[in-house]
This record gives structure tokens, sequence and C-alpha cells, in this order.
């Protein structure tokens, strides 16, 4: 019986291939077993040792913070489509986002303890600067809303999902956070929305 080929050591050549493979795995285990997975798994999830996971990311809060700036950084492509509509589209995304992956939530509050020159709220607060007027000047969202106020209501949302036990309920439980503010777009669509109460 022939023996399988070896897979070659590509080395420096997989090196971006390496680190998108960790971002995405990153991505999933965090998101199924939270901030503090064992790093292992992620590197296992991706497909390569824990020597290329630690060369590419040296501490758990180097491969979080990668991939928040990912989601930051898909956050300002959504607001950077001009229209009163961008506002409604960046507050659906992220809330969604929060609701995905509270475990990045969690790694921005981790990340604001550590690190002083963090500039993930910022970033997210000018998307919103930048989105807010023109929504509000076509009627999209209350005229007396706020950027203070949308991130309190994101922070919000994140409470409900970190404190939901059966994440089957986090959709309804979020959805029915959000009534309490009526001045924000609905953000959460689920199967129950369409049928008659």
């Amino acid at each position: 019986m022939p023996a399988e080929p070896r897979k070659s050591n590509r080395g420096p050549a997989a090196a971006a291939a390496n680190r998108h493979a960790l971002l995405d795995a990153a991505r999933r285990v965090f998101a199924a077993q939270g901030y503090h997975a064992p790093l292992n798994a992620v590197a296992r999830e991706a497909g390569v040792g824990q020597g290329v996971l630690y060369r590419h990311f040296p501490t758990r809060l180097d491969l979080a913070r990668a991939v928040f700036a990912q989601n930051i950084d898909e956050l300002e492509t959504i607001a950077a489509v001009p229209g009163a509509e961008a506002f409604e589209r960046l507050w659906r995304r992220l809330v969604e986002m929060t609701i995905e992956a509270s475990a990045f939530v969690e790694l921005a509050v981790d990340s604001r303890r550590q690190l002083a020159q963090d500039d993930g709220e910022r970033r997210l607060r000018s998307m919103l600067d930048a989105t807010l007027p023109p929504a509000r000047e076509a009627g999209v969202v209350d005229h007396r809303l706020t950027t203070d106020d949308v991130l309190l209501a994101q922070r919000m949302i994140f409470g409900v999902v970190v404190t939901t036990v059966d994440p089957a309920q986090i959709t309804v439980f979020v959805r029915d956070a959000l009534r309490l503010v009526p001045s924000l777009p609905s953000a959460v669509r689920d199967r129950e929305s369409t049928q008659p109460p």
C-alpha cells in the first residue's frame, strides 16, 4: 500500500492562508465556546499547529482583537454605503454581530481594560456619527436619537445575550428588549415575527 504523500511545509508562503484560517477558526470556536475557549481548539479547527497560532497571535487578546478588527472593518464597509438607510443596515448588522459573537464584545471590554490604545469603540462611534444624521433627516429614526443612545442600546443587547441561559431564546429576548427603545429601527428578524400574537 503506497504511503500518502506528505504535505510539504510551505513555510512563509502559507502565512497569509494560515492567518485567515486561524481568524475563521477563532470566530467559530469563540462563538461556540466563548472568549476563554482553549487556544489549541482554535489551532486544531484551523488545521495548523499551536506554534503557527502563536507565531501569528502571541496572546489570546491578540487573536481576539484581530477578529474584532475584522468585525469593525465589516461595519465600516456597511457604513460607507451612502444613504439614509446606512444607519439601519449598520444597526442591524451590529445587533446580529452582538447576538452571534458575544465573545467578541467580552473581548472588547477586556481589551479596553488592558489596552488604552484600543480604537474599536472610537471607530464604531465615528460610523454612527456619520450615519445617524441622514437617517434622522429622512425620518428613518427618531430625530432625538443620539450615538450615545445607540451605544447604550447595544450594551443592553449584550447584557441580554450573555445572561440568557437558553440560546434558542436569545433572539426573542433581544427583540423584546429592543421594543423598550422605540426610537431605534427593528434589528431582529426571526420566524416568530410573521406569526400572529
